[in-house]
C-alpha cells in the first residue's frame, strides 16, 4: 500500500526519496500511529515532506490516495451535503438511550452502512435506520446511537461513535498568495548560511571517532564551534502616505527576518531614499542616520532589501528638491546607485500586485535602478528576491 502511496506523491512532483519510504515504514511497524487517519497523514508529512512550501501539494495528494480525505465519500458513493444538513435535534430520555440496541463489531457496522448506502436515495430525518441527520440511526450527524458511524458532524457530541467519516478541508499555499509570518519565515530560511565560529565547546564525534582509530584505540577527543548564521542583512522600509495599507503585512515581514537572521540591521525611509534614513518614527526628525555613514559602516557584503510601494511622483526620484518632506540636494536617483554600487546585493520588495505595476511611472523607474531586481511581496516573489541575493 505504502509502494503505491509513495507513487502518488512522486505524481504530484513531490521531491521524495526510497529513504523517506522506508523511514515512515518503519515508524508505523513500531505502532508510532495505529489505526487513525488523522495521526497517519501528520506521521507520513513529517517523514516524508523537508519543505513547508510543499505541503499543499502533499495534501492534494494525501486527497487523491485515500478516498474519502477531500470530500464525504463513503465506500465510492459522495453523499449530497443536504443528506448531512441539520434541521432539528431530537432529544431522547435515559430509558428511551436504554432500549436503543448496538448494531455490533465495527466490521458488521460498516458492512450494514455498506448495504444501506447501496439502497438509500433521498434525504432522511430523525429515522432509526438510513444515514440522516437527527435521529436514532447507528449512521449520519446530530443525532444518538450507544455505537455508530458519525458522518458530516463538526464536533463531538456523545463521544459514542465507533469510526468518524468526516470532510477534510485542505488549502493550498498559492505563489500568488500575500505572505503570512510562516510562509516569509520559509522564504527567508532560505538565505540563511551558517558557519563555526567562536570557541570549540561541542563535541566533534566524527572526528573523535577517526581520531581514535588513528591513534591505536586511544581516546582522542576533538571538539568544535558551533554553528552560526553568518547572513548579514540591511532592510530599508518605507513607511507612511500610500504604505498605511500595507502595514500589517510589512510587519510580518519585520517580525519574520528578526526571527531568521541574527545580524539584522533596519531603517526607515519616505517614498525614496535621500541624504539620511531614520529607526525610530517618533524621532524621524531629531534622529537620523547620514547615508554616507551607513555606506562606510556597512560591509558591501550585507544583504539589502527595500520595501515600499515606489508609488511617488518621479520628480521625487530625478530631481534635486524633488522630496515632499524637505529639500533634497540630490535626487533619490543619486542616492539608490549610491547604494546598489556600494552594496552586492540589492532587492526591492513591492506589496502592490505585480499586474498593477505598470499603471505607475516611478514603479517602472525604480525597478529600472535596481536592475530590474524588484520582486512582489508574494510567495513566489519573496523566493525569487532570496535567490537575487544569494
Amino acid at each position: 500500500m505504502l509502494v503505491d502511496f509513495f507513487f502518488t506523491l512522486r505524481k504530484y512532483e513531490l521531491k521524495v526519496s526510497v529513504r523517506e519510504l522506508l523511514d515512515l515504514i518503519g515508524a508505523l511497524e513500531k505502532q508510532v500511529v495505529f489505526g487513525d487517519i488523522d495521526k497517519f497523514y501528520q506521521l507520513a508529512r513529517i517523514v516524508m515532506i523537508k519543505d513547508e512550501s510543499q505541503y499543499d501539494k502533499f495534501d492534494r495528494a494525501f486527497a487523491d490516495y485515500f478516498q474519502g480525505i477531500s470530500t464525504i465519500d463513503l465506500f465510492d458513493k459522495e453523499l449530497p451535503e443536504d443528506w448531512l444538513r441539520k434541521e432539528l435535534e431530537k432529544f431522547l430520555t435515559d430509558e428511551e438511550k436504554e432500549q436503543l440496541k448496538a448494531l455490533g463489531s465495527l466490521d458488521e457496522l460498516l458492512d450494514t452502512l455498506q448495504q444501506r448506502l447501496k439502497e438509500q436515495e433521498k434525504r432522511h430525518q430523525g429515522g432509526n435506520k438510513w444515514v440522516g441527520t437527527g435521529g436514532t440511526s447507528p449512521f449520519g450527524a446530530y443525532g444518538y446511537n450507544p455505537q455508530g458511524v458519525r458522518v458530516g458532524q463538526n464536533e463531538n457530541r456523545h463521544k459514542r461513535a465507533a469510526k468518524v467519516w468526516d470532510k477534510r478541508q485542505f488549502s493550498n499555499l498559492s505563489d500568488n498568495e500575500l505572505l503570512g509570518s510562516r510562509n516569509m519565515q520559509v522564504a527567508l530560511r532560505r538565505l540563511r548560511k551558517f558557519a563555526r565560529a567562536g570557541a570549540q565547546d561541542q563535541l566533534d564525534l566524527d572526528q573523535t571517532i577517526k581520531s581514535t582509530a588513528n591513534n591505536a584505540g586511544y581516546l582522542d577527543i576533538k571538539m568544535k564551534a558551533q554553528r552560526h548564521n553568518t547572513v548579514k542583512v540591511l532592510m530599508f522600509f518605507d513607511v507612511g502616505g500610500s504604505m498605511d495599507p500595507y502595514i500589517e503585512q510589512v510587519e510580518q515581514l519585520f517580525s519574520a527576518a528578526k526571527t531568521e537572521f541574527k545580524h539584522l540591521e533596519y531603517f526607515y525611509f519616505h517614498n525614496c531614499p535621500y541624504e539620511s534614513v531614520w529607526q525610530d518614527n517618533s524621532r524621524r526628525h531629531t534622529d537620523k542616520k547620514d547615508l554616507w555613514e551607513l555606506i562606510r559602516t556597512y560591509g558591501r557584503d550585507y544583504k539589502v532589501i527595500f520595501i515600499g510601494d515606489a508609488s511617488m511622483g518621479p520628480y521625487e526620484i530625478s530631481y534635486p528638491g524633488g522630496s515632499v518632506e524637505h529639500w533634497n540636494e540630490e535626487s533619490g536617483e543619486a542616492w539608490l546607485n549610491r547604494l546598489t554600487h556600494h552594496f552586492d546585493n540589492v532587492v526591492w520588495l513591492n506589496p502592490i500586485k505585480q499586474e498593477h505595476w505598470r499603471y505607475t511611472v516611478s514603479i517602472d523607474y525604480i525597478k529600472q535602478l535596481m536592475s530590474d531586481n524588484m520582486f512582489p511581496m508574494t510567495i513566489a516573489g519573496l523566493e525569487s528576491a532570496i535567490k537575487a541575493l544569494r
